[in-house]
């Protein structure tokens, strides 16, 4: 029964999520065109609250756990499992004064409206995976931009996500460039819960009535062993995942 309700309103979120991505598209266009970086930044982050409102169709619940107080005059670095592409929103949204930038495949910079369009123009680094040099040279540029202006990179290190919840073993490459060429970045680990739940079922239709949590753990600082501290980031994620059917 749960699952053949989710079909109807499934049809209707892909509708909602389509239109609001469309009229994005261009109200980007023009904060980036017209008014400059933080009008586009603005523009970005009420697209994903908008995103996040679309899941209310399938009865989603959203808890961002977040009793750091992170400093806004630093880079960071924000690391966290990977279960959906339901995870950017609510990172985008909460932790918008931090100018979120995502590590992100290739594939999506083209053809999406609003999403492609803030993924070559908004900071963020596409890489890909084909490609190591290009993938490290693109992770490097992103490095060096969150030093130099004080904002944030967000990294999935599993590298793909996770479809049943279970984390993955961490893939560190990528994780140490960043911290290499944003040496003064503080660590910020996030453990998810339940983004998996959405796609249950697999693309179609989306799992109903998940509640999606995002725990926010205590910023570290870049200093010392990057194996030690990128195993100490990991243990922080993964000990607070939990596994629900």
């Amino acid at each position: 029964m749960r699952k053949l309700l989710a079909y109807p309103l499934t049809v209707l979120y892909f509708l909602i999520f389509g239109i609001s991505l469309l009229v994005f598209h261009p109200v980007q266009w023009i904060c980036l065109n017209w008014f400059g970086y933080h009008a586009h930044q603005k523009s970005v982050s009420y697209l994903n609250l908008v995103l996040m409102w679309c899941t209310y169709i399938l009865g989603t619940r959203y808890t961002f756990i977040n009793k750091q107080q992170i400093p806004e005059d630093k880079p960071l670095i924000i690391v966290s499992n990977h279960q959906s592409m339901n995870d950017i929103p609510p990172i985008i949204w909460y932790l918008r004064k931090h100018h979120p930038k995502f590590v992100s495949k290739i594939e999506l910079g083209k053809g999406i409206p609003s999403v492609s369009f803030n993924l070559r123009h908004g900071g963020s680094a596409l890489i890909d995976r084909k490609d190591s040099k290009q993938a490290l040279l693109a992770i490097s540029k992103l490095g060096k931009y969150i030093e130099k202006h004080n904002r944030s990179a967000v990294i999935f290190p599993e590298g793909t996500r996770s479809r049943t919840g279970h984390p993955k073993k961490f893939q560190t490459t990528g994780l140490k460039v960043l911290m290499k060429q944003a040496p003064s970045a503080l660590i910020v680990p996030i453990s998810i819960n339940n983004s998996w739940k959405m796609l249950r079922y697999g693309k179609f239709p989306y799992g109903i009535g998940s509640h999606l949590i995002f725990k926010v753990h205590p910023a570290i600082a870049n200093t010392g062993d990057a194996d030690v501290l990128i195993s100490r980031v990991e243990e922080q994620i993964t000990k607070d995942i939990r596994i629900n059917p």
